[in-house]
């Protein structure tokens, strides 16, 4: 499709697909906080608990990189 493979396509999906949802993501988790009035210390809890599995996906496509898998 357009010259490219589905490796091609797959990894373009794999790094700026899925790291759109990320970003989109994170719009949504501080609209979660601005609505509810969490404050400092609840808008800080609730980025680090629902954004910890996208730095596990963030961690795991790094230590790939490095490792050379």
């Amino acid at each position: 499709m357009f010259g490219f493979s589905e490796e091609q396509i797959a990894g373009f999906g794999m790094t700026f697909g899925i790291g759109g949802f990320m970003l989109y993501m994170l719009f949504i988790i501080g609209e979660l906080a601005w609505k509810s009035k969490a404050g400092k210390l609840g808008t800080f809890i609730l980025f680090f608990v629902l954004s910890f599995g996208m730095l596990g996906f963030v961690a795991k496509t790094i230590i790939q990189k490095i490792w050379g898998i």
